[in-house]
């Protein structure tokens, strides 16, 4: 870049700063060697995570690479809106997005699969859909009917697509995808048409537009219940499958909305799977929606000894890694600090003193 402030215009500073992260992450996922025995996984923001496996399988979820509110608009919601629908609110929502981008999707290689949860913006991504196309013409594009009819609109290959309902299992190399039930009511509220009332008419096919998923990988099995609210199904759930991790959309839900799981019912989901690790996620995107994930640890700390949980939560960071079973014991998250080499040569200093 020119040091010059004449030569500075907005692309150029948008070009040098954005995305916030660069490269860094690619070029982690790309190098990182995962142990047999083991699965890791990097949380991208929102419900976005890319999974590896040992036997190098990449798996991309949910990736979102948009952005909240940018400008103050009417002030009024748009018409039609899910949330309008909900709850009957006609101001305008104040959903900004609070995280940066932690990963360059058009530098994204080596992807096997994109698999998306349902339907909503922050989950079905175009840029994200662009990247993978370009970038990895092997990579299959996995989703819920009305998912692949989005990609096919947007020019995705038919021939890259694989529809799945609940029950549906895909390979994708040594990973095996299961699809399950969604139970996310805030999809079944969304609708096309703003003109058209929802009131006194059958809802949509929740099997259509939304379903959870569980990556069965040589390491762990991992589930991935996108933005599905609690449901007693999910015992089901967990009967039927070995869970080692599960993920829910965790929030603090504005007045009037239920659209995010609580902290309660993040460990009812939990106990509910027979999981090993329960981690929240969501969270940390909208800045109407934001809460604090302590919330959960301190609830499991109160409840754990009575009510004899086998799990733990687990505080993510976006950008962080979690490798299964090497972290499952681990309560937290935190970034690699450096300077782990400290004095490995003569520091340069006037006088000790300085220190």
């Amino acid at each position: 870049m020119s040091n010059h402030i004449n030569d500075i215009t907005k692309e150029k500073w948008v070009q040098s700063v954005f995305p916030e992260w660069g490269t860094w992450l690619n070029e982690e996922i790309e190098s990182e060697q995962v142990s047999e025995g083991t699965v890791s996984m990097w949380w991208l923001g929102c419900t976005g995570i890319w999974i590896k496996s040992h036997e190098n399988t990449n798996i991309l979820c949910d990736l979102w690479c948009g952005s909240g509110k940018r400008t103050h608009g009417t002030g009024l919601m748009k018409k039609g809106h899910q949330m309008m629908r909900m709850s009957g609110v006609q101001k305008m929502q104040p959903n900004l997005r609070t995280q940066p981008f932690v990963i360059d999707p058009f530098e994204i290689k080596h992807v096997d699969a994109l698999v998306v949860t349902h339907i909503h913006s922050d989950h079905l991504d175009i840029n994200t859909a662009a990247a993978v196309n370009k970038n990895c013409p092997e990579a299959k594009f996995v989703g819920p009917k009305e998912v692949v009819k989005t990609w096919l609109s947007w020019g995705v290959p038919e021939e890259k697509t694989i529809v799945v309902k609940p029950g549906d299992k895909v390979k994708i190399k040594d990973v095996e995808i299961v699809a399950l039930e969604a139970f996310d009511r805030t999809a079944l509220v969304t609708w096309d048409n703003p003109e058209e009332s929802l009131k006194d008419k059958l809802p949509q096919d929740m099997d259509l537009i939304a379903v959870n998923y569980l990556f069965c990988t040589s390491g762990g099995n991992i589930y991935h219940a996108g933005d599905s609210h609690y449901c007693n199904k999910f015992a089901e759930h967990g009967n039927k499958y070995q869970v080692d991790v599960c993920l829910g959309a965790y929030g603090e839900n504005p007045r009037g909305i239920t659209d995010k799981v609580t902290s309660i019912d993040m460990l009812r989901m939990a106990e509910a799977l027979n999981t090993n690790v329960v981690i929240p996620v969501h969270y940390d995107i909208w800045s109407n929606f934001m809460a604090d994930p302590k919330e959960i640890t301190e609830l499991w700390k109160m409840k754990k000894d009575r009510l004899k949980y086998s799990f733990k939560p687990y505080i993510w960071q976006v950008g962080g890694k979690f490798t299964y079973p090497t972290n499952k014991d681990d309560m937290e998250f935190n970034f690699y600090r450096g300077f782990d080499d400290a004095f490995s040569i003569e520091n340069d200093t006037p006088f000790p003193s300085f220190l």
